[in-house]
């Protein structure tokens, strides 16, 4: 029998960390078949039942769950020598995984991103957007892209030095037709397009006057799990929003959408690249990093060769 290689225990560590062979098939950039194939090998040749499967749900099995807990370590460790080896790297190449919400990653793509591949043509960049915050390290990622105050305190991050400030927004035939709120509980009369967070919970809207902070829990005709999306129905006049300025501007100064209740908005965070502390990061993990700052720097109005020892960080060591 053909003993079992290095990407048939990836396999069993990313169903048992994903409880879904579909969601580790795609984490590892494989069709669930092959996955499947891969885990099945692996319980043939030990002689086990890894995982329980139902129709609904997948789940380790004991000897699944022994199995796992011994050698999750030991493909850190062999990660860890490969990444040594990677680190010796003259040219950067491989993959960079990393996670981003939407908004974040259109403001990165073009400054960071793309001139990033267009430096650097053997790097891959892995993508991935979504609302929820995730724990990269645990999710396979290398990198994730999320405000100042989401960052993990045990990760690396570099500021862009870009704030994210949200605005309250609405077409001027709403305006024409319902008024003009001048206080945020005004907004309690008003229609708005609620927000359901990732973890189900509902956006309040927050605002701030003299240093003290206002929730608002608004009501309106519609609920979105995409704070995307609410541009679209503002810009119909059905209700008011709250969004981050920056995917507004250029509605706001064609006139398409106005911007009200602009002096109880509280100052924003500012956008971080972060990511773990590695004792033998990759060439392509260093280099992307060089740019991270090198963009942080140009932002700031500062020299990249004496902004490195100033670099706004949080958390762990470089």
């Amino acid at each position: 029998m053909v003993r079992p290689g290095l990407q048939d225990l990836e396999a069993v560590v990313a169903v048992a960390r994903k409880s879904s062979f579909r969601a580790a098939a795609l984490e590892l950039g494989m069709s669930t078949t092959a996955l499947s194939n891969a885990v099945g090998k692996l319980e043939a040749h030990l002689g086990v039942r890894l995982f329980n499967r139902t129709t609904r749900s997948v789940s380790l099995s004991d000897a699944g769950r022994l199995f796992v807990e011994s050698v999750g370590p030991a493909l850190q460790e062999i990660h860890g020598a490969m990444d040594a080896a990677r680190s010796k790297q003259a040219v950067p190449t491989g993959t960079l995984r990393i996670n981003s919400y939407a908004t974040a990653a259109r403001e990165i793509l073009s400054p960071l991103l793309l001139e990033f591949i267009r430096r650097y043509p053997q790097v891959h960049i892995d993508l991935v957007t979504e609302g929820r915050l995730v724990d990269i390290v645990a999710e396979g990622f290398d990198m994730g892209v999320r405000r100042a105050d989401l960052v993990p305190s045990d990760m690396i991050a570099i500021s862009l030095g870009r704030p994210q400030r949200n605005v309250v927004i609405g077409s001027p035939d709403y305006f024409r037709q319902h008024g003009t709120p001048t206080t945020p509980t005004d907004l309690l009369q008003h229609r708005c397009v609620r927000v359901r967070l990732p973890n189900g919970a509902l956006l309040r809207w927050r605002f701030e006057k003299d240093g003290e902070p206002l929730l608002i829990d608004v009501n309106g005709p519609m609920t979105l799990d995409e704070a995307s999306l609410t541009r679209g129905a503002v810009l119909e006049g059905v209700a008011l929003g709250y969004v981050i300025e920056r995917d507004v501007r250029d509605d706001i100064d064609a006139g398409r959408l106005v911007s009200v209740l602009q002096e109880w908005m509280p100052p924003s965070n500012e956008l971080c690249i972060y990511y773990p502390g590695r004792r033998n990061p990759s060439a392509a993990h260093r280099a992307f990093v060089e740019m991270a700052r090198e963009l942080a720097a140009a932002r700031n109005g500062t020299k990249y060769g004496t902004y490195s020892p100033t670099l706004p960080v949080t958390g762990g060591s470089a």
